[in-house]
C-alpha cells in the first residue's frame, strides 16, 4: 500500500478537513437520530432521514466556509479558534432550524434530534481539530534516541512555553526535560505537560543525583538579580551544565526562536547587579558631529567605536598607537557601514605633543573620548616612568590640543584604582583627573572624566586568565582568598561613558553604581563551575598573594566626596577636593623626571602630587620605604 505523503497532506490540507467535517456532521447526525429515534426509524423515516441529513451537513459546511474556518491554521489553534468553531454550529443550526420549517410542513422530525445531533457535530468537529493539532504538534521522539536528562527550574509561564516547544520539535533538540523545581510549594507534586514538578530550589542537588540529570535549565526570565544569584549559587554545586531562557518578551521583539534563545549562563549573571539600561540608539552628543577617540584599537575604545558609529557620526576619527588592533576595528566598521561612515583612522601616541595638535588643527573634533592609557597594575610598578609619559602627559596633551582648537566635550576614561590610590597606575590616573579639572577652570571645553570598576572581557581582565587556567586544566591563581572587585561589561561601561559626554557641564567625574563588589574567589569557583568541573577537585585554586600595587577592595569613592544625582538612577556625579594652584608647575617637575628615566624619583614625586595615595599600603605591597614628604 502507498503511503500518503506529507507534501500531499499539505497540498490538499483544505479538501481533507472538509472531507473530514462531512464525516464528522453526518455520522453526529445518523447516531443522534438512531439513538432518540431508535433503528427501525431509519427505514421508515429514510427518506426524509436522507434530506434532511443532506441540508443538515450542507448548512453546516457552508458557514464554516464563510466564517473561515478552513483558512486558520489549526496547528496554532489557540482558544479563539474553538470559539469560533461553536458560534458557527450554532449559526448553522439556527439556519437548519429555519430552512427545515419552511421545507419540512407535514411530517417533522423530533426537535431533539436537531438539537443533539448540533451539539454531537460541534463535539467531533472540535475534537478533530484538536487531534490535528496534537498531531501536528507533537513530535514523538524516537526510542534509541539518547537525549540529555536536563531538569527545568521554574514553574511559570516561560516553563511552560518552553516545553510546549521542545515537545512540538522533539526530534530537533537534544533536551529531554525529565523534572522541574519551583520554590512555589502549591506547585510541587503537580505537573506541566506531564513532567512532575517534584521539588524546590534547595532540593536541586538531591534531585540531579536521584534524576541522573546532565543539564540544568533556568526557565525564570523575571528572576531578580538576587534571585539569580540564590538558584545559581544552589546549581553551581551540581557540577552540571547550566543554561538559562532570556527574556521572552526581549526575544520575540528581536524574532528569536524560543528554543534557539536558550544561552549558557554567562558570568555576567552571577555579577550580583542588574544591568544598567541607557538608551544606545542615538546619542544626541554624537549624531552629526565629528568624534575623535584615543586607544581606539583597545577593549573600551574599540567598543567605542562600534557604538557611536551606530549613532551616525559626522566623522569618526581612530587614534591608536597600536595599528593591528586598530586595523581589526577598521574593517568591522568599514564592513557594518561601508560609505556609510566616514571613517578616518590615524596611527599616532598620545605622548607625541607635536603630532596630538597637528592632528586636532587638521580634524577638528568636536567630541573627544579619551581611551588611551597604560592599565597594567603591576607592570606600571616596575616602569613608572612609562606610566606618567603615557597616562599624565598622554592626556595633557590631548586636553592642551582639545582645549586650543575648542573641542566642545572631553571625557577621560578614568578607574576605580584612582581613588585613594595603593598602585601608580591608579595614581597616575588621579593625575589624570586632577589635569582636567584644572584646565576646565580655564576653558570652554567641557572636561569631565568617567570612573569604572573592572571590565567583563577587556584586556588584563581576571575572566579570560581564568578561563586560560580551566581550559589548561589548572591551577586557577587567586591573589588572595578575601580580594573583591565591581564589575560591569564592556557596552554598559562605553554606554555610560557616551551618555555622561551627554549631560556634562565640566569638572565632573562621573561614577556608576554597580553595585555589589565581587569575591574573586566566588568568582573564580562559579567559573570552574560553568565549566562542568567542581573546584578544588578537578581544578586546584592557589593563592599567590597581593601583587604590587594592588589592595583587597576597590573603591569609587573617595574620602570625603559627595554624590549629586542625575536624570539616570544608576549614574551620580563626585564633587571633589579643590586642585593646588601650583599643580601645573609640580607636573613640569613630574615631566622631568619622568623623562629622566629615574623610577624612584618619579615614584617620589607621584606621592607627593597624589594627597590621597595611601603610602602605608604601597610600601607594604611593594616592600619600599616611600612618604609623602619625600
Amino acid at each position: 500500500m502507498q503511503i500518503i505523503k506529507p507534501k500531499f497532506l499539505h497540498r490538499n490540507r483544505r479538501a481533507l478537513l472538509v472531507l473530514l467535517d462531512t464525516v464528522s456532521v453526518t455520522a453526529a447526525y445518523l447516531v443522534t437520530w438512531i439513538l432518540i429515534s431508535g433503528r427501525e426509524s431509519l427505514y421508515s423515516y429514510r427518506s426524509l432521514l436522507f434530506s434532511s441529513c443532506v441540508l443538515f451537513v450542507l448548512c453546516f459546511e457552508t458557514i464554516y466556509v464563510v466564517m473561515g474556518m478552513y483558512d486558520s491554521l489549526w496547528r496554532y489553534a489557540e482558544a479563539y479558534e474553538f470559539f469560533r468553531c461553536a458560534v458557527a454550529s450554532i449559526i448553522a443550526l439556527a439556519i437548519f432550524l429555519g430552512m427545515t420549517l419552511l421545507i419540512y410542513t407535514e411530517r417533522r422530525i423530533p426537535i431533539s434530534v436537531y438539537l443533539m445531533s448540533s451539539l454531537f457535530a460541534v463535539s467531533l468537529t472540535l475534537y478533530t481539530r484538536l487531534t490535528y493539532r496534537m498531531l501536528r504538534n507533537t513530535n514523538l521522539p524516537r526510542l534509541t534516541e539518547k537525549k540529555n536528562r536536563v531538569m527545568l527550574v521554574g514553574a511559570g509561564e516561560a516553563a511552560s512555553s518552553l516545553l510546549y516547544e521542545l515537545n512540538r520539535t522533539a526530534n530537533k533538540d537534544e533536551s529531554n526535560i525529565v523534572c522541574i523545581v519551583d520554590d512555589d510549594p502549591a506547585k510541587i507534586g503537580r505537573t506541566i505537560m506531564g513532567i512532575k514538578i517534584m521539588g524546590g530550589i534547595e532540593d536541586i542537588p538531591e534531585l540531579v543525583q536521584k534524576c541522573d540529570i546532565d543539564e540544568i535549565l533556568i526557565a525564570i526570565p523575571s528572576a531578580t538579580d538576587d534571585q539569580k544569584r540564590r538558584i545559581l549559587g544552589v546549581c553551581s554545586a551540581t557540577s552540571c551544565p547550566m543554561r538559562m531562557l532570556p527574556d521572552i518578551s526581549k526575544m520575540l521583539s528581536e524574532g528569536k526562536d524560543l528554543i534557539a534563545a536558550v544561552r549558557d549562563v554567562r558570568v555576567e549573571d552571577l555579577l550580583g547587579r542588574d544591568q544598567v539600561e541607557l538608551d544606545t540608539e542615538g546619542f544626541a552628543n554624537i549624531e552629526g558631529r565629528r568624534v575623535l577617540v584615543t586607544g581606539a584599537g583597545g577593549s573600551i575604545g574599540s567598543e567605542l567605536c562600534m557604538q557611536i558609529a551606530s549613532s551616525h557620526p559626522e566623522k569618526l576619527i581612530m587614534v591608536d598607537i597600536y595599528e593591528n588592533s586598530v586595523y581589526d576595528v577598521q574593517q568591522k566598521l568599514v564592513h557594518m557601514y561601508g560609505d556609510k561612515l566616514d571613517l578616518d583612522v590615524r596611527i599616532a601616541s598620545v605622548r607625541d605633543e607635536e603630532k596630538m595638535f597637528s592632528l586636532f588643527e587638521e580634524v577638528r573634533p568636536q567630541v573627544v573620548f579619551h581611551a588611551a592609557a597604560r592599565k597594567h597594575v603591576p607592570l606600571m610598578e616596575t616602569s613608572p616612568e612609562e606610566a606618567v609619559k603615557n597616562n599624565v602627559f598622554g592626556t595633557y596633551n590631548v586636553a592642551r590640543a582639545a582645549d586650543k582648537y575648542a573641542v566642545e566635550t572631553f571625557i577621560l576614561v578614568s578607574t576605580d584604582k584612582a581613588v585613594n590610590p595603593t598602585s601608580i597606575m591608579g595614581a597616575t590616573k588621579r593625575l589624570c583627573e586632577m589635569v582636567l579639572e584644572t584646565i576646565n577652570k580655564t576653558s570652554n571645553t567641557r572636561f569631565a572624566a568617567v570612573r569604572f570598576g573592572n571590565v567583563l572581557g577587556s584586556n588584563g581582565s581576571v575572566i579570560p586568565l581564568f578561563k586560560s587556567q580551566i581550559e589548561a586544566g589548572g591551577p586557577v591563581t587567586v591573589t588572595h582568598p578575601d580580594v573583591v572587585r565591581f564589575f560591569m561589561t564592556i557596552s554598559e561601561a562605553v554606554s555610560l561613558v557616551i551618555k555622561t559626554a551627554e549631560i556634562a557641564h565640566g569638572g565632573e567625574i562621573f561614577i556608576l553604581d554597580m553595585g555589589e563588589p565581587v569575591r574573586i574567589l566566588d568568582l573564580a569557583e562559579n567559573l570552574i563551575r560553568l565549566a562542568g568541573f567542581v573546584p578544588y577537585r578537578d581544578i586546584p585554586i592557589e593563592f599567590v598573594g597581593l601583587r604590587p600595587g594592588e589592595k583587597l577592595y576597590e573603591e569609587l569613592l573617595m574620602s570625603g566626596e559627595d554624590l549629586k544625582k542625575t536624570k539616570n538612577e544608576k549614574i551620580f556625579i563626585s564633587d571633589l577636593e579643590e586642585i593646588p594652584g601650583e599643580f601645573l608647575e609640580k607636573l613640569e617637575e613630574l615631566r622631568a623626571i619622568a623623562e629622566s628615566n629615574d623610577s624612584d624619583k618619579t615614584v617620589e614625586k607621584i606621592i607627593s602630587m597624589v594627597p590621597t595615595f595611601m603610602i602605608e599600603q604601597y610600601n607594604m605591597l611593594t616592600e619600599r620605604s616611600y612618604s609623602h614628604d619625600s
